[in-house]
C-alpha cells in the first residue's frame, strides 16, 4: 500500500520534478560547486521556510478558490510586534509570540468572516487586509528595525542538528498537519467540495461559511508563525519583511498543480512547487541576476503555471 502511494506520488508530480531536476542539472552546470555546496543547500532550507508555511495555509484558500493576498504584511507585522514586546515590553518570549500570532491571526478571522458572511471576492478583502498590515508593522516600528537580543528568540531559527537547520523539522510538520487536514479529516474533503462548487456543496449539508472561515484563518496562522520564524532568523522585526512574499507563495502553488478555480490540488504538488521556487531564486542570487529581473522571471513562472492551468482545464 504504501509503495503503490509514494509511485502515484511520483507519478502525479512528474512534471514537477522534471523541471525540478532539469532546474537543478542547469544550475550545476552553470555554478559549479558553488550550488552543490552543502552550505548553499543549508541556506536554501532555511530561506524556503517561510514561503513553505505561506504555501501550505495558501493551497486550501486557492483550492477553496480564494486568494490571500495579506501573509506577507502578516509576516511584518508579527515580526515588529514579536520584536517590540520582547526588546521594548520585556515579555517573556514565549508570552510575546502567543500575543503576536494571535493579532496576527485576528487579521485572517476579519479576512474569513468577510469572505464567509458577504460577497465580496477575497482577492479585494485580502488586498485592503494587505495595506493595513503593512500599515500596522510601519506604525509600530516606525519604519525602524526592532533589534531582539533574547539569546533563546534567536535559536528558535538558528539552531542546528548536526548539519541540519532547525528550519526542516518545522517544514515537515507544517506540511504533515496540512496533508493531514486536507487528506485525512472531514474538512479537507469539504474545502475541495465547496471550491469545487459551493452552491452544491452547501447543498449537500456543508458548513461552507465555517470552512471558508477555518481556510483563512489557518492561513493567517501559518503566516504569522513565519512571521516567528523570520523575525528569529534576522534577530529583528522590520516592517519590510515579507514584501511580495504572498507572490512567491502563489507561484509555487500554481506551480504545484493546484487550480485557481478552486477544487483540485495536493500539498505534495506545493511542496515541489516551493522547492522550485526557491531553487530558482537561489541560482539567480548566486549568479547575480538584477532583482529587477528576478521579478520578471518568476512573474514569468507564474504566468507559465496559469496557461498550464488554464488549458488543463478546458481539455477536463
Amino acid at each position: 500500500m504504501k509503495e503503490k502511494k509514494s509511485l502515484d506520488l511520483i507519478k502525479n508530480n512528474m512534471g514537477l520534478l522534471a523541471a525540478f531536476l532539469v532546474l537543478c542539472i542547469g544550475a550545476t552546470l552553470v555554478l559549479g560547486n558553488t550550488f552543490f555546496a552543502w552550505k548553499n543547500f543549508s541556506n536554501v532550507l532555511r530561506q524556503l521556510s517561510t514561503n513553505m508555511f505561506l504555501a501550505c495555509g495558501m493551497t486550501l484558500v486557492i483550492m477553496l478558490g480564494g486568494i490571500d493576498l495579506s501573509v506577507g504584511s502578516v509576516i511584518a507585522m508579527v515580526g515588529c510586534f514579536v520584536a517590540g514586546f520582547i526588546s521594548y515590553l520585556e515579555m517573556p518570549v514565549g508570552l510575546a509570540i502567543l500575543l503576536a500570532v494571535l493579532l496576527g491571526v485576528v487579521l485572517g478571522l476579519f479576512n474569513g468572516a468577510v469572505a464567509a458572511y458577504t460577497t465580496i471576492p477575497p482577492f479585494i478583502i485580502t488586498l485592503a487586509t494587505m495595506n493595513i498590515g503593512r500599515g500596522i508593522a510601519r506604525v509600530y516600528s516606525a519604519t525602524k528595525t526592532i533589534t531582539v537580543s533574547d539569546a533563546f528568540f534567536k535559536s528558535i531559527a538558528s539552531t542546528y542538528l548536526g548539519p541540519i537547520p532547525i528550519q526542516v523539522v518545522y517544514i515537515v510538520i507544517v506540511v504533515a498537519v496540512t496533508a493531514v487536514i486536507l487528506n485525512r479529516t472531514q474538512l479537507g474533503r469539504h474545502i475541495l467540495a465547496t471550491g469545487g462548487n459551493m452552491q452544491a456543496a452547501a447543498y449537500s449539508g456543508v458548513n461552507t461559511k465555517k470552512v471558508t472561515l477555518f481556510v483563512f484563518v489557518y492561513s493567517s496562522l501559518l503566516a504569522s508563525l513565519a512571521g516567528i520564524i523570520s523575525a528569529s532568523r534576522l534577530f529583528s522585526g522590520t516592517s519590510v519583511a515579507g514584501e511580495s512574499a504572498e507572490m512567491d507563495a502563489i507561484a509555487a502553488v500554481v506551480l504545484g498543480g493546484t487550480s485557481m478555480s478552486g477544487g483540485s490540488g495536493s500539498i505534495s504538488g506545493t511542496v515541489f512547487g516551493v522547492f522550485i521556487i526557491a531553487i530558482l531564486n537561489n541560482v539567480m542570487n548566486l549568479y547575480g541576476i538584477d532583482a529587477s529581473w528576478q521579478y520578471i522571471v518568476k512573474g514569468i513562472v507564474i504566468m507559465i503555471a496559469v496557461f498550464i492551468d488554464y488549458f488543463k482545464g478546458r481539455n477536463e
